[in-house]
């Protein structure tokens, strides 16, 4: 029952110690001492540099850099070389990245925070994840210019305007070759050209179209690669590490696919994969049945490869074997593992966080502490995300309120004043791969600006897209992939979620009622392609009590990734976009709760999962919503778990 990319998978095999890795070496020659190299990696930060919580607002021992930099102190002491890197995705995803972007922006020459603790750490190359653009180009420059080490990103180019983008230049750094010196096996000082390359997913385009159009084009990944590495090997580099911002996916890798690295591993030249952007943990047991793998090395084709996870919650150490052979370096040993903050079985932490952290950017925490505190309005009951991919959930529909009432304000007196205004919103906090704490949970009384980034994680903007009502359709049946298919004549207790299908693509529609029929097949994939033209999941589905007419012209709100293509749903491509609002969709809600002053949450019950007879309807959340179930008399608890999870199931409804 538990998600692939769940807590409770095994993680990947420990790292030897000190020189128990020569027994792993496949020595190809004796005429000069091997070198032993150790690679350490950190990914998917997320601005999270302190073990703290900020929607919680209180210290926490499942994330934060500090507690990594334990990791990576202790892993340094244990070889004679090392080198770290960064994959991005560092600079967006906290309230203090909200804070230093937004709120209290940089000085002119102003070092941003996550720059006072990398450069303190000595980082020797970064690459720039897609979420570095989430605050536009201008904040990005200005905040990578603090760090006192290279960035690279070899497929974001410059437009030009030409409309041919084989000609565009880089919009950054390509790759660099880093010139090292290291301490061989016999303790000879040694000469190392290190290469190192960085990629970014080309739909960063669609992402943050509204960042980039006109200012940056995105190749793709392979090809950047088959570019430049033979380019980086003909100017000296001994070793290449790649450091892609991007995923490892089964099946084919199409040309600008999100998610490259099984087919990184095949480009000749690369010696070592740094990889990020799913927030997976590679190697661990979630990869065993992939091709080309070797979990007890920690290959991919061949290719020693470590993903550690996301937030600093892992520290990603791979240890290289080189020997100079044919006049060149080799690699002809490695070994490559994970290393976890905290034991998931015990819930305890295996490491302290390092106070140099706190020490460095106190005074943007402590603003960061104040901003979020700050109060907006007040809540007569609690609101909470536990059960929000299963029922109409008070989460997301304040979300659709807040959207709807800043759509009715922006559209008053233009021409699409007068058509039907749906309101389109997803849960972003759902436990799953982020943890089984990962929830909004947010109890009655102030709610603060920390409330209102805990019921919207994204910096997104508010958007509104004219379309059809056949879009409207297609949409919902888009998001009802989130669900199995259940077998009327199958087992009796049934699992209802997809652990494939990411909470942010379960949009629901306010403004519309509808069921959705969890016995039929999905109709298209998690990646938005058609997988069964004949099925339909949505179904009675009506606006204003009347059947939905798939040629009547709607305005739904939504948000910039989605408006602009995000998540691959049919019908949005960026080209019916309407209301191109400058705003946040956090900004909405804050002047929906000043406004209000004081709400009530509630779900107006517009979609409910259609009943299996004889079928017990189960799924997986947060333990923390027990708590809450005398609000949910809909939803009863079959058994909380040792994870911090609990299994639920639906109680069932008479139609």
């Amino acid at each position: 029952m538990k998600p692939a990319d769940s807590p409770g998978r095994p993680r990947g095999l420990p790292i030897p110690r000190g020189r128990v890795l020569a027994a792993l070496l496949i020595t190809t020659s004796l005429a000069a001492a091997p070198l032993q190299l150790r690679v350490l990696e950190t990914t998917d930060i997320h601005m999270h540099l302190l073990a703290w919580d900020y929607y919680q607002d209180q210290p926490t021992a499942e994330y934060g850099l500090a507690r990594t930099v334990s990791l990576i102190k202790a892993a340094r002491a244990e070889v004679k070389n090392s080198l770290l890197f960064d994959n991005g995705d560092l600079l967006q995803g906290s309230p203090l990245g909200d804070y230093v972007a937004r709120i209290r922006p940089l000085a002119a020459g102003q070092v941003h925070p996550a720059y006072k603790v990398l450069n303190v750490l000595g980082v020797d190359a970064a690459n720039i994840g897609n979420h570095e653009f989430n605050f536009g180009l201008p904040f990005l420059r200005q905040a990578i210019a603090g760090a006192k080490f290279p960035y690279v990103s070899a497929n974001t180019t410059l437009d030009d305007g030409d409309g041919d983008p084989s000609n565009d230049r880089p919009a950054f750094t390509p790759y660099v070759i880093l010139d090292r010196t290291f301490t061989d096996d016999a303790g000879a000082p040694v000469a190392l050209k290190v290469g190192v390359i960085g990629f970014v997913p080309p739909q960063i385009m669609t992402w943050d179209r509204h960042h980039l159009t006109g200012r940056i084009t995105a190749q793709d990944i392979l090809e950047s690669a088959r570019r430049y590495v033979p380019e980086m090997r003909a100017k000296g580099a001994d070793l290449v590490v790649a450091i892609p911002h991007s995923g490892f996916e089964r099946g084919e890798t199409p040309r600008f696919a999100e998610n490259s690295v099984a087919r990184l591993a095949e480009v000749p030249g690369i010696d070592a994969l740094l990889f990020g952007h799913s927030h997976g943990e590679f190697p661990g047991a979630a990869f065993a049945d992939y091709p080309k793998v070797d979990l007890v090395r920690g290959t991919i084709n061949g290719v020693p490869s470590v993903m550690p996870g996301r937030w600093g919650d892992h520290l990603g150490v791979i240890d290289l074997v080189l020997e100079r052979s044919t006049g060149r370096w080799q690699v002809t040993g490695s070994r490559a593992a994970i290393r976890p903050i905290r034991d998931r079985t015990t819930r305890r932490p295996l490491v302290e966080a390092d106070p140099v952290v706190e020490s460095l950017i106190r005074t943007e925490h402590e603003g960061t502490l104040e901003y979020v505190r700050g109060a907006v309005a007040r809540t007569r009951a609690p609101i909470m995300s536990y059960f929000a991919q299963v029922t109409d959930d008070p989460s997301v529909q304040i979300v659709a309120q807040a959207q709807l009432a800043y759509a009715r304000r922006a559209l008053q007196g233009t021409e699409y004043e007068a058509l039907p205004l749906l309101s389109a919103a997803s849960p972003f906090k759902a436990g799953g791969r982020q943890g089984w704490k990962y929830f909004t949970d947010i109890p009655a009384g102030t709610l603060s600006i920390r409330s209102v980034a805990d019921l919207y994680v994204y910096p997104n903007l508010i958007k509104a897209v004219k379309v059809r009502g056949a879009v409207v359709r297609e949409w919902l049946e888009m998001s009802a992939g989130q669900f199995n298919r259940i077998d009327p004549a199958g087992p009796r207790e049934q699992n209802l979620i997809s652990d494939a299908f990411r909470s942010y693509q379960f949009d629901t529609l306010d403004g519309v009622t509808y069921r959705i029929d969890v016995t039929q097949p999905a109709r298209y994939t998690p990646a938005g392609k058609l997988a069964d033209p004949q099925a339909r999941r949505i179904v009675d589905l009506r606006h204003a009590g009347r059947p939905l007419d798939d040629q009547a012209t709607f305005i739904v709100v939504t948000n910039n990734y989605r408006a602009s293509g995000g998540g691959n749903f049919p019908g949005l491509d960026g080209t019916t976009i309407v209301m191109d609002a400058p705003d946040e969709n956090r900004d909405a809600l804050v002047q929906y709760f000043r406004a209000a002053g004081e709400i009530d949450p509630s779900a107006d019950a517009n979609w409910h999962i259609v009943p299996v007879p004889g079928i017990r309807l189960r799924f997986v959340s947060g333990a923390g919503g027990i708590a809450h179930l005398a609000r949910y008399p809909q939803i009863r608890l079959v058994q909380e778990n040792p994870d911090g999870s609990a299994l639920y199931e639906l109680v069932p409804r008479s139609e």
